[in-house]
C-alpha cells in the first residue's frame, strides 16, 4: 500500500476479531517500522509496551472505560517514554557520527533538556504522537486496523505495566483485524480554516 492510500483509509477501528492473531515476525517488522520514528537529538526515547497477558489486558479495560478494542486487539501496544533519555548515556545515539560532531550534539542535548523538566515531558509527548503515527500508518501498510486511545485512569494503567517513575504513559494503540466498516468521517474543517500562511 502506498502512503496516500494509508493516509487516506487509515481510520480508528474500535471493532477488532479477538480471533485474530499477530505473527512473531509481523510484529517485530510492524515495531521495527515504528522505530524509525523521528525524535529530536536521536534520543529515541519512546518505550513501547506490547501488552500480551490476557489478563492484564483485563485490568487494563477495567482502567479505560471497558473499551473492547483493548481485550479484542491483536496486539496492544501502550506507548511510553522516558522523559530522561536524555542523559542516559546520550553518546549511544550518535555511535556512529564522527567523534567532533558526536561531542557537539552531546552538549546540545544537555544544553537543550538541562533544568527544563516541563519540556522533557512536552518533547516525550510530541516523539509518542510521532510514533503512534507511524505505528498506525505501517500497521494500515500491512493490512490491519488500529485504534488510538488515551481514555482512562493512566495512573492505575502505570501501576500495572510496572512503567519506572522516570517514564510517562503518552497513549495506546490497539492494533488488528477490523470486524465493522470504520464510522463515516465526522466532518473535516475547512481548509482555510486549519492552513494558515505565515501568521494568524
Amino acid at each position: 500500500m502506498d502512503v496516500r492510500t494509508a493516509i487516506e483509509t487509515r481510520r480508528a477501528v474500535r471493532k477488532l476479531d479477538p480471533a485474530h492473531a499477530m505473527g512473531e515476525d509481523e510484529i517485530r517488522e510492524l515495531m521495527s517500522l515504528a522505530m524509525l520514528s523521528p525524535t529530536a537529538f536521536n534520543i529515541q526515547h519512546w518505550r513501547f509496551v506490547l501488552v500480551r497477558d490476557q489478563a492484564l489486558r483485563e485490568q487494563i479495560r477495567a482502567a479505560c472505560w471497558m473499551q473492547p478494542q483493548i481485550t479484542d486487539a491483536s496486539l496492544l501496544v501502550v506507548i511510553c517514554a522516558d522523559v530522561k533519555a536524555w542523559q542516559k548515556s546520550p553518546e549511544r545515539y550518535w555511535q556512529t557520527a564522527p567523534a567532533e560532531v558526536r561531542e557537539g550534539l552531546l552538549e546540545g542535548i544537555r544544553q537543550h533538556y538541562a533544568g527544563r523538566e516541563r519540556f522533557q515531558v512536552e518533547e516525550a509527548m510530541r516523539s509518542c504522537g510521532i510514533a503512534a503515527q507511524t505505528l498506525m500508518l505501517a500497521a494500515k501498510g500491512m493490512g490491519y486496523d488500529s485504534s488510538p486511545m488515551d481514555l482512562g485512569d493512566v495512573d492505575a494503567v502505570a501501576k500495572l505495566i510496572n512503567l519506572p517513575e522516570d517514564h510517562v504513559i503518552a497513549m495506546y494503540v490497539a492494533i488488528g483485524k477490523g470486524t465493522d466498516a470504520p464510522w463515516p468521517r465526522g466532518g473535516q474543517l475547512a481548509y482555510e480554516e486549519v492552513v494558515r500562511t505565515d501568521r494568524f
